[in-house]
Formats: C-alpha cells, structure tokens, sequence
C-alpha cells in the first residue's frame, strides 16, 4: 500500500532518526556505489563540545553573547576606510565621501588570510557585501526609497557593492590598516566584465555595453562564498529594487517578469538614470543577477560576472573541491517557490598553480534539483539542447538557457522550494546543509515532504549527503535536519533537550567551524517574539539538531555573514538594518554608537574568548 504524504514526511522526522548521524546518512548508503559509511567523519561524531552559556530569546536593544565571550565592534556604516578618509557625518552624506566609507547594510563576510595560502588566523583581508539601503535611516527626515533627489541618490547607489579591507589581531583587539594597499570599493559603478557562455550574447549588449562582456557594477550582494584559490563570490540578489518603468513592448518582457521587475519604482535610481529605467534599457536588468568573483589580493583585478552559474536571485555561492579535483558549488535561488543549484566544473583545481583555478567557473554544467519523496535528490542539467530546452521553448544557445535560468528549472521539473538561502558544505562530514527561510505562500495542495507546511513562516534546514562524498554524482540522499518554529508548535521539529529559549525561526545563513558543529543565523525571528541571533549544534550523535543560542542582536536588525578564522577562535558576523521599520530621528535602537546625534548603523562584529579558547567552547 501506498504511503500517505503525512507518513513520508512522519517517516523523516521519526524521533529515532533524530538522534542518529541522520537518516540521509542511511539512505546515501543504499544510494548505487554508497558505502555504508557514506560520509560521516569522526570528527563530526559523538557529544558536542558547545559548552557557552545560552542567551534568552528577549528582545533588547543591546547585542548580546555569552559569559566569557567579548564582542568587538570593527566596522560601521560610513567609516572611513582610508587613513584620509572622511568622517561621517550622516547630515552631510555626499558619493565622494560614501565612495571612500564602508557601506550600508552589510551582509557576506569573507577572512581571507594574509599571506596568501596561509592558515592565518591574526591577520588578513575582509571583503563585505553591502545588500541594500533604508533611506528612512541613512537621511535626516526619514524620506521614502523613492524621494532621494540627484546627489542623494548618487550617495546611495554608492553605498551597494562591497568593501575590502586588511585587519590585524593585536593586543587582543582587531585593528583595520588603514593605509592597506588591498583597500578597495566596489560599487554599481566599478568596470567588470561577464564571462563564461552567456558573455558576448546579443541579448547583452547594452548602452553601457556594446559587446555584451564589458560592464559596470554590482550591487543587491547578499551571501557569498571564498574559494579554495583565495577569490570571493558574491551573490547578486534582489536587483530588481532597482530598476521602473514600462517595459510592455520589450522583447524581453518575459525574462523581466519572471524575474520579477515592477514598472513601478522601489527606488529612485530610474528617476535620475535611463540605465535603470526599464522603459529604455530593459537589456541593462540582464547584467546583474549574477555570480561575481573578486580578488582580493589584487585591487587592480577585474571583478567577473561568471554566467555560468546562471542568473537568478542569488543568496551566495560556495565551493566545495570534490575527491576528483573538479570544483563543485551550491546556490540558492531566495525567493518563494525557487530552486536550489548545483554547478561542477569541467576542469580540475590545482592547489599549486593559482592562475590556472582563476576561470575553473568558465566551464562546466550548471543543475538544478529535484527533490522525491523516498529521500533522494537528483540534480538535472540545464544544458541547452537536452529535453526541453530547445527552440521549441525559446531557447537558441546556452547563453538563453543561462539569462533564462529560472524558465529553463521550470521546464525540468525542479522542485519549488521555501525560499533556498545560504548553503554550505559541512567540513567535517561532507554533507551539505540547506537554509530554507520560509514561504508562507505555500498551500496545502503545494506541500512536499521537503517543503512539508503550509503556510510556512519558520522555515526549515534540509541536509544532503553525496554518495561516497562524490559531489558530482547525479543523484544524493536528503533529509530534513530541522522544522524551525516554535518550539511548541507540533507543526515543528526539534531535540527533545532544546531548552526553552533555544528554538529558532527562519534559518538564513550558516557556517561550520572545524569540528562540523553548525552556527546558523536568523532573518524573521522576530516575528515570533524573540530576538534575532545566532544558534549552533551538532550535526551528528546525541546531540545532533540540539539548537543553543549564542547571539541576540539589536531589535530590528538581522544576522548575516558567519565567518571562523581558520583556527576557531574568531567568530565575525553582520548586524544588519538595526532599527529597521523606525525612523532616522528616532530609532528603536542606536546600536552601536549609543549617541543621541547618530542613527543606528550596520556594522561587522568579531567575538572571540579572552582567553584565547576557540569559539563555542
């Protein structure tokens, strides 16, 4: 007899196999060519090791951690970056002060260490996204996204991008070097170029780019990812913000609204420039929604949009180099019903020879993922030819199946999901791990065992195990690690020891520390009456999915961008829009500064022990 859907997912959640290595284990196993080993690493067995002391779940308007733990405040919207820069002065903002500030509402963060190729844990370069602004906090007045006149939008649009700085651990504290030779801005308007199949496409060529490779600019960069070879990938995400206009009769009109672009402005960029004003350049909105790889350790490189890795609402990338030296990473498509990718690429990395990984993104086969009921995953190619992706449907070369990413997974059948966020690969036992958000769009008639509530506002975390740790593979185990919510909502999924403050909402962005242990941020928590933050478990034994809050942030704002230094003993992380939906004058908070003159401001924090000990311990 067929199994109900509630028995499929029953089955998933079994309590049984919420207190071993995970059922996705098990099924990788029985999975053609699995050992049943699969992938678990000793490392990532047995007790955890978290031993802080939790946070409670209340909302304040300070940023707390716990006992034995210092928060080190070391960047701040509109700090100057340069040793000459300009002091902020959030009443006499200009673009050539914000040109040479740290940005607004910062997200990713990346340590890369100094020097290149070393473990090292005291000192190295910061790259930093910065998603988008809130002109309600950044200009006296509070005025509307769409009411900044010319200089004011000239400030704004230069507040996108990221920033790269050095930073050094000395005397116990973490110092920016001012006079650094890495010191970068990178900005909507910085020159980049697009490359991979899609560069050069007539479809991208533009005012601002005649041959379709040439082009200017990044911004709506929300996660990201470093790679093995020292480069950053940044996510190009809600850029639709920041186009208007009537875009009805372009050719294009399809691609902008699957995408999602509104005639009507979000903001006021397409009031003072035709670049993004739908109704004169719709060919402009095909630059972005891009991967894009940077080099920090060179600041006169050319950032690159690497096409291959498809266009759509980017969380971020990360890379994983599998057993066979091919280059394998994940992304999330964060909006409701979008899919989750997998790219693996054609050549092989090569730990010696830098240059040589530098385009490893160029070539290769971009998946999408199906998810089945019996805990498999299977990842379909989105290669231009196959099935249908043909003429037939639109589709003349791969570069129409890469600017069309979204249409083409429509086409293969790949499964809608809750809002895929952040993924990352667990070092410690290859498995890799899924923040789903939310979607509380989702009907009853849309459930499947991996997306399995209605109405869901608390999101879920799914884990997928690669046969043999075999990244490549065409088809991986899945199962679900958590159903976040409250932590009395039967609806929810959680150790039966997770304490009463310790359950969390709408899982947006993780990292692992060296031992595998998971650290996972929120974005929607408060929702639900409790503070954003950050949480940690173990993934495997008796304490897997056992959630313990180490972070409450200020009211309004949202935690983004976890980062470890390679040894574990320094934890950064991104405050985001603190006082969010309050007004310059008076906000909810002034976090960080506390002054009665300033707003409150987005701003990296780094935590770590004064005793040296690493972090979680």
């Amino acid at each position: 007899m067929a199994r109900s859907f509630a028995q499929v997912v029953d089955a998933r959640l079994s309590r049984r196999d919420f207190l071993k290595a995970g059922t996705a284990l098990a099924v990788a196993a029985a999975l053609p060519g699995c050992a049943s080993s699969a992938v678990v690493s000793s490392s990532a067995s047995g007790k955890s090791a978290l031993t802080f002391m939790e946070q409670n779940a209340e909302m304040t308007t300070q940023l707390e951690v716990p006992a034995g733990y210092q928060a080190q405040v070391l960047l701040k919207w509109g700090e100057p970056l340069w040793a000459n820069g300009p002091a902020f002065d959030p009443t006499q903002q200009t673009a050539e002060k914000q040109q040479q500030q740290f940005g607004f509402n910062n997200d990713f963060i990346g340590f890369l260490p100094l020097p290149l190729g070393s473990q090292n844990s005291e000192h190295g370069l910061l790259v930093v996204n910065h998603e988008y602004s809130i002109s309600a906090s950044m200009w006296p007045g509070s005025p509307a996204d769409t009411a900044l006149d010319k200089a004011q939008t000239d400030t704004d649009i230069v507040a996108h991008g990221l920033s790269v700085v050095e930073i050094q651990f000395q005397n116990g504290q973490w110092q920016q070097l001012k006079d650094s030779a890495y010191t970068r801005r990178i900005t909507p308007l910085t020159p980049m170029q697009l490359s991979g199949p899609a560069a050069g496409s007539p479809r991208l060529k533009t005012a601002i780019s005649a041959d379709g490779v040439h082009t200017l600019g990044t911004y709506g960069n929300c996660a990201g990812g470093v790679t093995p070879w020292g480069t950053v990938l940044t996510g190009e995400e809600n850029i639709d913000a920041m186009f208007a206009g009537d875009y009805s009769q372009s050719a294009e009109r399809e691609t902008l609204q699957r995408f999602g672009m509104q005639a009507k402005a979000q903001k006021s960029w397409a009031q003072h420039y035709p670049r993004w004003d739908l109704s004169q350049q719709p060919n402009e909105a095909l630059h972005v929604g891009w991967i894009v790889e940077i080099d920090p350790y060179n600041p006169q490189s050319t950032p690159k949009k690497r096409t291959l890795l498809g266009r759509f609402k980017h969380e971020g990338a990360n890379v994983f180099i599998n057993a066979d030296g091919r280059v394998v990473a994940y992304m999330g498509d964060d909006q409701k019903f979008e899919y989750l990718y997998k790219f693996v690429s054609s050549g092989r990395y090569q730990p010696d020879h830098r240059a040589a990984n530098l385009d490893l993104l160029d070539s290769g086969t971009l998946h999408c993922a199906r998810f089945d009921a019996d805990g498999t995953v299977d990842w379909l190619p989105l290669q231009f030819g196959q099935g249908p992706l043909t003429a037939a449907n639109g589709f003349h070369s791969q570069a129409d199946v890469l600017i069309d990413c979204r249409k083409a997974a429509d086409l293969l059948g790949a499964t809608p999901m809750d809002r895929p966020e952040d993924v990352e690969v667990n070092p410690a036992n290859g498995a890799v791990y899924v923040m789903l958000t939310k979607n509380a769009d989702r009907t009853e008639a849309q459930r499947h065992p991996v997306n399995p509530r209605a109405n869901n506002t608390a999101g879920q975390i799914v884990e997928l195990v690669p046969p043999k740790g075999d990244h490549s593979q065409p088809s991986f185990a899945w199962d679900l690690f958590l159903l976040a919510g409250r932590r009395d909502d039967p609806s929810s999924s959680y150790h039966p020891a997770t304490g009463a403050d310790s359950w969390i909402a709408c899982p947006d962005n993780c990292a692992f520390d060296s031992k595998g242990h998971i650290w996972v941020t929120s974005d929607g928590a408060e929702d639900f009456g409790i503070a954003e933050g950050v949480w940690a478990s173990a993934v495997s034994g008796p304490d897997r999915a056992l959630m313990r809050r180490f972070l409450r942030s200020p009211v309004g704002s949202e935690v983004c961008g976890p980062f470890f230094t390679p040894d574990d003993k320094h934890f950064f992380c991104s405050i985001q829009h603190p006082g969010d939906g309050s007004s310059f004058e008076q906000p909810s908070t002034r976090w960080p500064d506390f002054d009665a003159t300033l707003p409150p401001r987005p701003a990296v924090v780094v935590i770590n022990r004064p005793d040296g000990k690493v972090v979680g311990s």
